[in-house]
This record gives C-alpha cells, sequence and structure tokens, in this order.
C-alpha cells in the first residue's frame, strides 16, 4: 500500500529503505540519493561499532557489550535524522530492533522509551520502502556476517512485524530487477512530489571503510 502523503510541495519528504542485510537498501538508497539530490544518512551501525573500538566477533560473545551497541544505534539514527534539515534518504530506520530482537535483551526496555513511539510517529510521516529478500542476493564477502538465509528471513519477518504493529505504511519492493525497482521508487517519489535532478551530492554522515564491519549486522 501507498503512504498517504501531504499536497505536493507541502514539507520536506523523508525517504526510509528498510529490510532485512542483504536486500540492496543501501545499493538503492545511493541511487536515490544521486537521481533526486539528496542527503543521505549512512550506516549509523558501522560508526558506532568503530567508536567503541570493538571487533565484529565481540558482538557475537559478549550480551552486555551486544545490549550497549544495540542502545547506542537506536540513539544515534534518531539524532542522525533529526540533524538533517529538510528532505533526506536513510538506507534504515528501526531496522537495528529487528537484529536487537534476535541478539540483545534491551527489546522490551526499548519498546517502553516513549522516544520509541515519537520516532515511530516520525517514520509514519515519511515515505518507507520495504525490501524483500532474495536468495541470489546473498553473498559472502567476508564483511557481513549472517548472511544465511533463515536469519535473513527472520529479521524480514521481525521488521514486517514492526511495520504493522506501529502502523506504518509502506511500498513493498519485491522485485530482483534494480530496473524495476528504481522504476516503483521513481514514480512513488514523482506522486510525492519530489522531482529528479540526477547530479550526485555527498553522504550526510561518514561511511568509511573503518566501519563497514558493521554493515547489515546486528
Amino acid at each position: 500500500m501507498l503512504p498517504q502523503r501531504p499536497h505536493r510541495g507541502s514539507g520536506p519528504l523523508r525517504i526510509y529503505l528498510v529490510g532485512a542485510h542483504a536486500t540492496g537498501k543501501t545499493t538503492l538508497a545511493r541511487w536515490i540519493r544521486d537521481r533526486f539530490r539528496l542527503p543521505m544518512i549512512a550506516e549509523v551501525a558501522r560508526g558506532v561499532l568503530a567508536e567503541m573500538e570493538e571487533q565484529l566477533e565481540s558482538l557475537r560473545t559478549d550480551i552486555d557489550l551486544v545490549d550497549r551497541y544495540q542502545a547506542a544505534v537506536f540513539t544515534r539514527q534518531i539524532d542522525a535524522e533529526r540533524s538533517v534539515d529538510g528532505s533526506f534518504v536513510s538506507d534504515r530506520a528501526f531496522c537495528n530492533l529487528a537484529y536487537a530482537a534476535h541478539h540483545s535483551t534491551i527489546l522490551g526496555r526499548i519498546f517502553k522509551d516513549p522516544r520509541l513511539e515519537q520516532y515511530m510517529q516520525w517514520v509514519r510521516s515519511g515515505v518507507v520502502f520495504f525490501l524483500r529478500p532474495h536468495r541470489q542476493l546473498l553473498v559472502e564477502d567476508g564483511v557481513r556476517a549472517g548472511v544465511e538465509w533463515e536469519e535473513v528471513l527472520r529479521i524480514d519477518g521481525m521488521v514486517k512485524l514492526m511495520l504493522e504493529q506501529f502502523d506504518v505504511p509502506y511500498v513493498p519492493v519485491a522485485s530482483l530487477s534494480m530496473q524495476e525497482r528504481v522504476r516503483l521508487v521513481e514514480r512513488v517519489l514523482d506522486l510525492a512530489g519530489l522531482a529528479a535532478k540526477g547530479a550526485p551530492v555527498r553522504t550526510a554522515s561518514p561511511d568509511t571503510a573503518a566501519s563497514r564491519t558493521a554493515a547489515e549486522t546486528r
């Protein structure tokens, strides 16, 4: 179903790409960034892990560290979005909470945090694309962890549950074809009143190689 949007030109447009890891969120977000000349909020989890000076392996064995990490990612995503004055595209929103449900013990605490409801109201007023998984996108590259198909399906299901639980309107992106994906996105954003520009812009926050180890992994 298409998100309910105000009339054209009514204010900034926030665009979210949500879903499990290995669904092509970042690739499509970068296309939107370049096509519509929007700031892009890069993967905040990478920066959090780098600042904690921890390795990915630690997140698999230290539950207290995972809890701190997930709480920090939740807060950092909110802060990153609030720091952008105007429209933006983000290659995730509340997605890390889907990982927190499987890999940490803080989800109950976060669900009681009033900031979560406030944030989900913020997300509801944007345009949300929900990218569905495909086996063909599962590539073990030495950086991503947890690319097993069953894990992807679990996270996909949790993301969908949260979309429904918080009544977030979304546009499902089920096609594997990049051509069909961009045509869908372009049409939806055109209906939302966003004109394509075609010139690239830099991301809204750093996306460094040093922090890449946390990409799509919680």
